[in-house]
C-alpha cells in the first residue's frame, strides 16, 4: 500500500482543481463552473499522471534504486498532481488584481448606461435590469439595454478609458447577443 496513493489524489486533486479554476481562475474569467473546471483539470492531471509520472518516476528511482518502478512512478504521478494544485492556487492568487480591476470596469459600464438612461433614453428605464455588456477591445465596450422589441434594444459604446466613461450612442440597435452567435467581439 506504499505506492497506492496516485488515483485517490488524483480524484481529490481533479475536484480541488476545477473548484479553484472557476472560483479563483488563473486567466480571463476562468471555466464558469466548477463542472468546467474539473472537466479541465481532469484532462491535465490525466496528461500529468500518463505522460509525465512514469518520466518523473524514472529519475526518482535513480535518486532510490529501491523503490519498485511502480511505486516510484505512483509517488512522482502524486507529487505532479500536488505541484499543478499549488501552480493554480498561485497563478489565481496573482490573477485575483485583475479579475477585481475587470469587475469594477463593468461596474464603471453598467452605472454609466444607467445614467444615459435616466438622462437621455427614459423609455428605455425598465429595461435597466438587464443591461447585456460586450467587450470589444481593452478598456471599450459595448453595452445593451432592452426594450419592447426584443431585437431592438439601445446600444452604447462605452470607454473607461477617461473618468466619468465616455458614452457614445451605437447606430445599430440589435443586442449583443447577435454578435456572440457569429463570434463578434471578445
Amino acid at each position: 500500500m506504499r505506492g497506492a496513493w496516485q488515483w485517490p489524489a488524483f480524484v481529490a486533486f481533479t475536484v480541488v482543481d476545477g473548484v479553484l479554476l472557476s472560483e479563483l481562475p488563473f486567466y480571463d474569467r476562468g471555466t464558469g463552473s466548477v463542472v468546467g473546471g474539473m472537466l479541465l483539470a481532469g484532462f491535465v492531471n490525466i496528461i500529468a499522471i500518463a505522460v509525465l509520472a512514469p518520466l518523473a518516476g524514472r529519475r526518482l528511482r535513480r535518486r532510490r534504486p529501491d523503490l519498485p518502478r511502480l511505486v516510484a512512478s505512483d509517488y512522482a504521478g502524486t507529487a505532479l498532481l500536488a505541484a499543478f494544485s499549488v501552480a493554480l492556487l498561485i497563478g489565481g492568487l496573482l490573477h485575483r488584481p485583475a479579475l477585481a480591476a475587470e469587475r469594477e470596469e463593468l461596474a464603471a459600464v453598467a452605472v454609466a448606461t444607467r445614467q444615459y438612461v435616466v438622462a437621455q433614453a427614459p423609455e428605455y428605464e425598465r429595461g435597466v435590469g438587464s443591461i447585456d455588456v460586450l467587450r470589444v477591445e481593452d478598456d471599450l465596450y459595448r453595452s445593451c439595454v432592452p426594450g419592447a422589441d426584443p431585437g431592438r434594444s439601445l446600444c452604447l459604446f462605452v470607454n473607461t478609458t477617461q473618468m466619468p466613461p465616455g458614452v457614445t450612442l451605437d447606430g445599430d440597435r440589435a443586442p449583443n447577443s447577435a454578435y456572440r452567435r457569429h463570434g463578434g467581439f471578445r
